[in-house]
């Protein structure tokens, strides 16, 4: 299968400098273009334009997108079973926020059955083709500034995994940031790079957490250094810092995704982590790497990190027990009001992943969700979700 080509509408590209507002200018929809600048009187200095910067996940969201599972060639018997998962954590997530559920024409009107249960907020189901649920990853990434929104295209290719046993469909999951972004108004910026939201983690302050396997990598960015590819990172996205850790390329699809290793709970905290018994000493050895680096990293304001460590699940307890089953607590989406985290079946590791969540977000519900069958396919809560940002208050 050939790699997406990014085209259709609102194609916008951008080399080093990091994305200005001014040079979106009259593509930006009028719903999402920031305010004209102010006048500078005579004597004073002139301010920098505002960038469009990636905001972190706690920042206030309008709605969260997720997709619809599709194919049976890629879940086989389980599709079902996984598409009660995504119904139920559309609906935990609805009780916060509104949830848009993008699913095929065909097989909206089932999705709509589905997630029929009452919620809050409401599910609100768009017909947008798709293949998969990952649309953390084959979604758009969103950047902000006061009063504007774009969103980043990040050219999926299916991490890359043609011509591999990981490969799978993908050619309608990298039609759907362009797509979904038009139908909300919101303009679209490709990204100089080939990657996927699960890679990309930020404090919203202007640092960034990847992995060198996961982008650093010849299945997306051929020809790239690594920094060449920081610098990628750092235009589009508004980044000032990338903090690089080693990951593990080959051993999962994702190729070792920030999103499964460390998160950002606030700007100078980080959780990680940390693998329960039973796990692959490669696994283990990611880690110990991660942890090195974190714990003599500072971001982008110059702080240095504390690293909170986040136990995993023992594999013998969890109840999936594939090659493939993600048993990371690291993997939780974070929703207006609420923290949502797999719930593996280790009561003790259940319970120690809520207390730490608990004390990381402090003002937010902690709501454990069982996920096993999403997580059968390697993914999580956060590979299956997608925040859209609120738009900042114009200043």
């Amino acid at each position: 299968m050939n790699t997406h080509t990014p085209s259709r509408r609102s194609l916008l590209r951008f080399g080093a400098a990091a994305v200005p507002l001014a040079a979106l200018g009259a593509a930006f929809p009028a719903m999402a273009r920031a305010d004209e600048a102010p006048q500078v009187q005579a004597g004073e200095a002139a301010t920098a334009t505002p960038r469009l910067r990636m905001p972190a996940e706690s920042d206030r969201h309008d709605r969260t997108f997720m997709a619809w599972p599709a194919l049976s060639s890629i879940w086989g018997r389980k599709l079902s079973a996984v598409r009660d998962d995504i119904a139920r954590v559309a609906y935990e997530i609805s009780r916060y926020e509104p949830v848009v559920l993008v699913a095929r024409p065909g097989q909206a009107a089932g999705a709509r059955y589905w997630c029929g249960r009452g919620s809050t907020y409401g599910i609100t189901v768009v017909e947008i083709p798709n293949d998969d649920l990952w649309i953390r990853d084959f979604g758009p990434t969103f950047t902000v500034a006061p009063g504007a929104v774009a969103g980043v295209d990040t050219n999926f290719n299916g991490w890359g995994k043609t011509g591999t046993s990981y490969y799978q469909p993908f050619a309608k999951d990298a039609a759907v940031a362009a797509t979904l972004l038009a139908e909300y108004g919101v303009s679209r910026v490709s990204a100089p790079f080939v990657g996927e939201g699960g890679a990309l983690e930020t404090d919203g302050q202007g640092t960034l957490l990847a992995t060198v396997s996961s982008l650093v990598n010849p299945n997306r960015n051929p020809g790239m250094t690594q920094d060449q590819v920081e610098q990628a990172l750092k235009s589009s996205l508004g980044m000032d810092k990338v903090i690089w850790l080693a990951g593990l390329a080959g051993q999962d699809i994702t190729d070792d995704h920030i999103d499964c290793l460390a998160r950002f709970t606030a700007p100078g905290r980080v959780v990680l982590d940390q693998p329960g018994p039973g796990t692959d000493q490669l696994w283990i050895d990611v880690y110990q790497q991660a942890k090195q680096v974190l714990r003599n990293a500072t971001d982008a304001q110059g702080r240095a990190l504390t690293v909170v460590e986040l136990p995993g699940p023992d594999r013998a307890l969890i109840r999936g027990r594939g090659k493939d089953f993600l048993s990371s607590y690291t993997n939780f989406y974070v929703a207006n009001g609420a923290v949502f985290v797999p719930q593996f079946g280790d009561g003790y590791a259940d319970g120690i992943a809520y207390a730490v969540l608990q004390a990381e977000f402090p003002d937010r519900d902690i709501v454990q969700i069982n996920i096993d069958n999403i997580a059968s396919g390697g993914g999580g809560i956060h590979c299956a979700t997608q925040s859209q940002p609120a738009v900042p208050a114009a200043r």
